[in-house]
């Protein structure tokens, strides 16, 4: 098996204690565990959840707290007690650990995204193993990712992992809550995940964690449709990652890509915020859709919202439907003058050097188009 880059989120449940409470002997079991794929020769990149559990009993608590002041004091406590077990962990077999805190801004605005990806970079050509959580201690809720789930799979389409493997205490992706339908279907693999299958798959989780399975059929739709293939499931010992790694993992299989998405789509796609639509015609949907062209001048029908160039709009078809979304070339104002026209005419009228309104290395058609 050649070098891969592997992503593995571990979530609350798989490593708090019957209190809530982080446990050290999970911890220590995941530990080894990320060891020996270091130890092959892979990346690996590890987004931990536990912030709040660390922290909680310190602070006085019984239990884990429900208020939000409450869970984001734990999570600032907990935070540094969370990487110091991972870091005193994985030191004793000879592994540097950094630690990332994000929030949604960050990913929001392109410059920070892509010193993220500059810094994940920079430790992993260093053999560090980052350990990466949001920053539960200062985010707000318009900011968050909503969980860990959503987080991993953006992480690992970012820095162009291999496979995202999710430890959950659910053996893999059911139609239904398992544990209320014994006779519910469970997905050995799946190449993908489709809109209808959201929508027919019942919600679980643990009452330590956040994200349950709906959540993680999310995030895998999204990590499949950046190029990173998933496994979400349980295992333990510690070889647990190589058995998943090899295809023996107890869970659900999602995905057989070979591809990745390049990191100005994939802001695109997951962090831009939207300035206004471009309305096209017919022919040139097709040219976007199914022939991966640019859009030119000629087949934009309506303008809508002012935008700049180099903001981000929304590309509809005749019927108002969401087909893409890209990066402009060209102002609102300008294209109003030349929409319709031929590429040449609108070279010569916005004296530019190229013709297209959105060029086809930035420009991303949406999931719903990829997925029916």
């Amino acid at each position: 098996m050649g070098k891969k880059r592997i992503v593995v989120k571990i979530g609350s449940s798989s490593l708090t204690n019957a209190n809530g409470g982080l446990s050290r002997e999970k911890l220590q079991e995941h530990t080894r565990a990320l060891v020996h794929l270091k130890e092959q020769g892979h990346d690996v990149i590890v987004i931990s959840s536990g912030a709040v559990s660390a922290g909680f009993s310190n602070l006085g608590y019984v239990s884990r707290p429900i208020t939000t002041a409450g869970k984001q004091a734990a999570a600032a406590v907990g935070q540094g007690l969370l990487i110091q077990a991972y870091t005193e962990a994985l030191k004793a077999h000879g592994i540097v650990t950094s630690q990332l805190l994000l929030t949604r801004n960050v990913f929001v605005d392109q410059d920070q995204y892509s010193n993220v990806y500059g810094t994940l970079t920079e430790l992993l050509k260093r053999s560090v193993l980052p350990v990466i959580n949001e920053n539960d201690s200062v985010a707000v809720d318009e900011l968050t990712f909503g969980d860990n789930d959503r987080l991993s799979a953006l992480v690992s389409g970012l820095v162009h992992a291999d496979f995202l493997i999710m430890l959950t205490d659910i053996n893999g992706l059911y139609e239904d809550n398992p544990y209320t339908h014994p006779s519910a279907k469970r997905y050995d693999f799946l190449p993908n995940i489709s809109n209808e299958l959201l929508q027919q798959t019942g919600e679980t989780g643990s009452k330590f964690g956040t994200g349950g399975m709906k959540s993680k059929l999310i995030a895998a739709q999204t990590a499949v449709s950046l190029g990173v293939n998933v496994f979400v499931g349980r295992e333990s010992g510690s070889d647990k990652l190589i058995r998943i790694l090899d295809g023996h993992g107890d869970g659900t299989y999602i995905g057989d890509s070979h591809h990745n998405v390049r990191k100005p789509k994939q802001w695109i796609a997951f962090h831009s915020s939207i300035s206004g639509k471009i309305e096209i015609d017919e022919g040139a949907e097709q040219a976007i859709v199914s022939g991966g062209k640019s859009l030119l001048p000629a087949g934009v029908t309506t303008v809508n919202g002012s935008f700049a160039e180099g903001d981000v709009v929304e590309i509809i078809n005749k019927h108002h439907k969401v087909i893409a979304k890209g990066q402009v070339n060209i102002s609102s104002e300008e294209l109003e003058t030349v929409k319709g026209r031929a590429g040449w005419e609108a070279m010569l009228k916005t004296q530019r050097q190229r013709p297209e309104t959105i060029h086809r290395d930035r420009l991303v058609i949406t999931l719903e188009e990829v997925f029916t």
